[in-house]
């Protein structure tokens, strides 16, 4: 047979046409239905009423036909298959048998029983698979429009229909013909096959009616007998049916309906539009569903109607449809459209004729995982096989649609089609391709999906053979898609020449497989083997990426993988870096594995042999946020990666052994290993302390800080500790100072005082720090710090120092005459709140002492401030002689005009507190002197009960009420509620007017 010239327009090719039969050989009349088996037998039923049996053999001479079986035998095992990857078949035609006149609108196969069941006029007809045995009536039934067999998901999902009686629930002439011959005879017992219902029931529609039958076979195959199982009232109009499970669902031009075949109740699903195409009902054998067509629509419902996962959009609605393996087929207008039922998309569309060819029948194997679909036309039969897997996939990757791949494969794995294995060798074999491509990025990510590529197949691109991996690298067969495996340079160039040819290739109008990104931007030949060898090693164990990146002399990325975390064997490559000198590489694998001191002794020597210049210093340049670059040695490179393990580490040996040289290095480092909130268990501080060298002031200096201010320390000992290393600090700075010939020298003696001035730890004076903690906290000892700076001249300092011990005359000496400040020496005083303190200020002033002048200016400062507040008669007794009367002669007048004002309003004060105190006592007698005169009709303004003789009270606005009420209410709330001692009742007098 030749085969039919197809038109495919797809993003996969799932299937493709087998071969064609031409069916008007044998009947001049048109095709009306179709079926087929799992053992490639077809079946067409022609209008004339003619049933067609073919077969697809293999191009060998020993295949066997039905027409050779014996009669009485059934077919070949169902689950034989014949192997479809085989492309080269033919069809053979093996018989023709009349069944009547009218056409054969159904054919229903029992591969079970090697029946065939046909529906023609409203009939039903059997015959055997071989259309051997001459063709039988069925029983009693007439009037049928629609046929269907029982479809089990599961025996627990269905009910025994075997125990049904023939003749409960069936009509009078069912049950006559029941006694006749029509069931179960009553006057003779028949050795029927005892077998659990299966294929044996079926379900018919005859007009009204929707009738269960049972199909019992006699042994020897002779006999058939017809039982009625149950029947129930049905919707008029049946165009198709499915019988799944304990539902059977009935499609009309109305809508879909749910009928239980074991309490015959019905139910709808959902009603069809006023416009609308014929229902269609698809039974999806691979996953028990059922596919209602609404027209251009499918809905995959479950046994209960219930719909199951999307719908999916048909571009027309459907003559037929079939399915095959996760896909559904839609045939119309000489097309085959392939969905995908879960995604819903149509992945394939294969044109078999032109549009208006007419009506088209699909037939598919009940399997619902079958190779072979038929497609049978008016004049026609076209067979199509799936493609085979591994085609399909080797299809889209010669394609380049890696994407589509993938998801074909994870299809195929979530459908159990494919093994894991097999997923990971397409990964493998997709990775292949891109690394040829040059997307090496995309390449590795696909390398590392792949559980079952070994890394050391990426060897032969890496270092040419031989070298110490050629023997590991597995011979692993593919399928031939790619080049075999050359170095990355030799890649990277074959790749760069066949982008040259594709940007010719483009300017002659002729398109091409390389990527676009590439033939606008292409790239140069150093980026792609940088890009190359930075996500090949990703996919490489770490000895052999090591070894790689050594050989490479990519010293920085051997440095990230070592510093990463990895899963390298420390005993493996500690040798190999230590005899190469990759002592850096080899420090920072020694910490990812949490060899901290190993590490520590490598940065220690590292830094010592860079400082004394055995070594070449590696220096780095660091990009600052101003812009400007800032040279760090390979020295402080060491002491910094250094500390970047000390300040995680817990092991305050190990700590306090390294903290001496990073120390010299820089002290900054040293503060950030000692403070560090990055350890679970904090260092001892008085280990740490009497570790620190005593050169070292400004690390214990900032250690003491931390503890005091950050952990909040309230140990005297590190607050005295800390204010005399200050004090010491703060007196060394001063004599630097006063030896200096100017103020800039001064500043850079003061810098000079730390050991490497470029890395002081603070940015404020020590003075301003001492002078800012003798004032703020009180636990230290002032008396042991006063005796350190007694002879300096910090004057400021132990001016704190001497109010903290109370002395109050000795604070007032070094502010007033010490350090002349005048303000200071004023704010104290009001601290102390006497104004003897102002008088004793003014003395000083006065009487300097020491040989000292008299601070005049600064005696009339405190008068013109605080004058009122001193007694005039004692400022002109303590004024000097020598003073000049104009300073002091306004002042004084100041001060008498204050003094008697003052005096003047204590008077009015007084006067007007006498006034008050008599009103009140005015007030209070009036009140003790108010009668209130009591009857019989007097009632309580509480609970309004008449005092007559009872003891009563009254509140301070009038209301009345009787003892008892007095008692409940208190002496301060009235009757109204008002709280007089919150709210004090003020009445008007002579002298308070509200």
């Amino acid at each position: 047979m030749a085969t039919t010239n197809t038109d495919t327009t797809t993003s996969r090719t799932v299937i493709e046409p087998l071969l064609t039969f031409d069916p008007t050989l044998h009947s001049h009349t048109p095709i009306k239905s179709i079926a087929t088996n799992s053992q490639s037998f077809i079946y067409l039923g022609t209008s004339s009423g003619s049933l067609l049996l073919l077969s697809i053999n293999s191009d060998t001479p020993n295949d066997k036909t039905p027409s050779t079986k014996d009669p009485n035998s059934t077919l070949d095992d169902p689950n034989s298959t014949l192997d479809f990857d085989v492309p080269f078949r033919n069809v053979s035609f093996i018989k023709s048998i009349s069944v009547g006149d009218s056409a054969v609108e159904t054919v229903l196969l029992l591969d079970e029983i090697g029946k065939v069941i046909v529906l023609s006029d409203g009939l039903l007809f059997l015959t055997d698979s071989g259309l051997v045995q001459p063709v039988k009536k069925l029983g009693f039934l007439k009037g049928v429009s629609l046929i269907t067999k029982r479809v089990k998901s599961s025996e627990s999902e269905c009910s025994d229909l075997s125990g049904f009686s023939s003749l409960e629930g069936s009509s009078a002439s069912s049950r006559i013909l029941s006694r006749l011959g029509g069931g179960v005879r009553g006057n003779g017992v028949k050795d029927f096959v005892q077998k659990s219902e299966g294929d044996y029931v079926f379900a018919v529609v005859a007009g009204k009616k929707l009738m269960l039958i049972e199909l019992r076979v006699v042994p020897n195959d002779k006999e058939v007998d017809l039982l009625v199982l149950k029947e129930m009232q049905c919707i008029d109009g049946a165009k198709t049916i499915v019988w799944i499970n304990d539902s059977i669902i009935v499609g009309t031009v109305i809508g879909y309906s749910l009928f239980s075949c074991i309490t015959g109740q019905s139910g709808v699903i959902f009603t069809l539009p006023d416009v609308s195409s014929l229902p269609f009902l698809k039974l999806l054998w691979k996953e028990k569903k059922v596919l209602l067509v609404v027209d251009n629509v499918g809905i995959i419902v479950d046994e209960h109607g219930q719909p199951v996962g999307g719908s999916l959009v048909f571009r027309k609605g459907p003559d037929s449809v079939g399915e095959l393996a996760s896909y559904v087929m839609v045939v119309r207008d000489g097309k085959i459209e392939l969905y995908h039922k879960k995604s819903g998309d149509c992945v394939q569309t294969v044109s078999f004729g032109s549009e208006g060819f007419g009506p088209c029948i699909v037939a598919d194997e009940e399997s619902g995982n079958g190779k072979l679909v038929a497609v049978a036309t008016p004049t026609k039969v076209i067979f199509y096989r799936r493609v085979p897997i591994e085609e399909q996939i080797k299809d889209l990757l010669r394609k380049k649609n890696f994407k589509e791949a993938v998801s074909l494969v994870e299809e195929l794995k979530s459908d159990g089609e494919i093994s894991n294995e097999m997923l990971s060798f397409v990964h493998a074999q997709i990775g292949f391709l891109l690394l040829f491509d040059l997307h090496f990025e995309e390449a590795v990510n696909h390398f590392l999906q792949s559980e079952t590529m070994q890394p050391s197949e990426v060897f032969p691109f890496i270092m040419r053979d031989p070298n110490r991996w050629s023997l590991l690298v597995p011979r692993n067969r593919y399928w031939g898609l790619h080049p075999p495996p050359a170095p990355l340079e030799d890649v990277v160039d074959d790749g760069l020449m066949a982008i040259q040819r594709a940007i010719f290739l483009k300017k002659a109008g002729v398109d091409t497989t390389v990527n676009e990104d590439f033939l606008l931007n292409p790239p140069t030949r150093a980026d792609l083997l940088e890009l190359a060898i930075k996500n090949m090693s990703r996919s490489l164990p770490p000895i052999v990426t090591t070894d790689i990146l050594r050989a490479l002399n990519r010293i920085d990325d051997m440095e990230k993988l070592a510093s990463s975390g990895n899963s390298c064997i420390v005993e493996e490559l500690e040798t190999l870096l230590d005899e190469s000198g990759h002592l850096r590489t080899l420090a920072f694998l020694y910490a990812s594995k949490g060899m901290s001191s190993k590490a520590l002794t490598i940065w220690r020597i590292l830094a010592k042999n860079y400082s004394s210049g055995l070594w070449k210093d590696p220096a780095l340049e660091h990009e600052l946020p101003d812009g400007n670059t800032n040279v760090i040695s390979g020295t402080e490179v060491a002491a910094t990666e250094a500390s970047k393990i000390l300040e995680e580490l817990c092991d305050q040996d190990l700590v306090l052994q390294h903290l001496g040289w990073i120390a010299d290095v820089n002290p900054v480092l040293t503060v950030q290993v000692l403070t560090s909130e990055k350890r679970v268990d904090q260092l001892s501080p008085d280990e740490v302390i009497a570790s620190i060298d005593p050169k070292k002031v400004e690390i214990l200096q900032r250690y003491l800080q931390w503890l005091i201010e950050d952990q909040e320390s309230c140990d005297t000992q590190f607050h005295t500790l800390y204010a005399l290393s200050l004090a010491k600090s703060a007196i060394e700075t001063f004599e630097v100072e006063s030896t200096s010939q100017g103020p800039y020298d001064g500043r850079l003696e003061e810098t000079a005082i730390s050991d490497l001035g470029g890395n002081s730890i603070f940015q404020s004076p020590v003075r301003d720090r001492l002078q800012i903690f003798l004032q703020s906290s009180d636990l230290y000892d002032p008396e042991e710090v006063l005796d350190l700076i007694e002879g300096s001249e910090l004057w400021l300092e132990k001016a704190i120092l001497y109010r903290k011990l109370g002395q109050e005359t000795l604070v007032l000496q070094i502010l007033a005459l010490k350090l002349e400040d005048s303000e200071a020496a004023e704010q104290y005083c009001a601290e102390i709140g006497r104004p003897d303190a102002y008088m004793q200020l003014l003395d000083m002033y006065l009487d300097p002492q020491n040989g000292k002048e008299p601070m005049f200016n600064a005696a009339v400062r405190l008068l013109h401030n605080h004058g009122e507040s001193l007694d005039p008669l004692q400022v002109l007794e303590t004024l000097s002689p020598d003073m000049p009367l104009q300073l002091a002669s306004d002042t004084i007048l100041r001060m008498l005009r204050a003094r008697l004002h003052h005096h003047r309003q204590g008077q009015i004060v007084h006067n007007l507190s006498r006034a008050l105190n008599v009103d009140a006592k005015l007030a209070r007698l009036e009140e003790r002197s108010r009668h209130v005169q009591i009857n019989d009709e007097s009632l309580c303004d509480s609970c309004h009960a008449r005092l007559g003789t009872k003891l009563f009270a009254m509140y301070p606005d009038d209301t009345v009420v009787c003892y008892k009420c007095f008692r409940r209410l208190g002496e301060s709330t009235s009757v109204t509620g008002r709280d007089f001692k919150r709210d004090p009742l003020i009445k008007p007098s002579w002298l308070v007017t509200r």
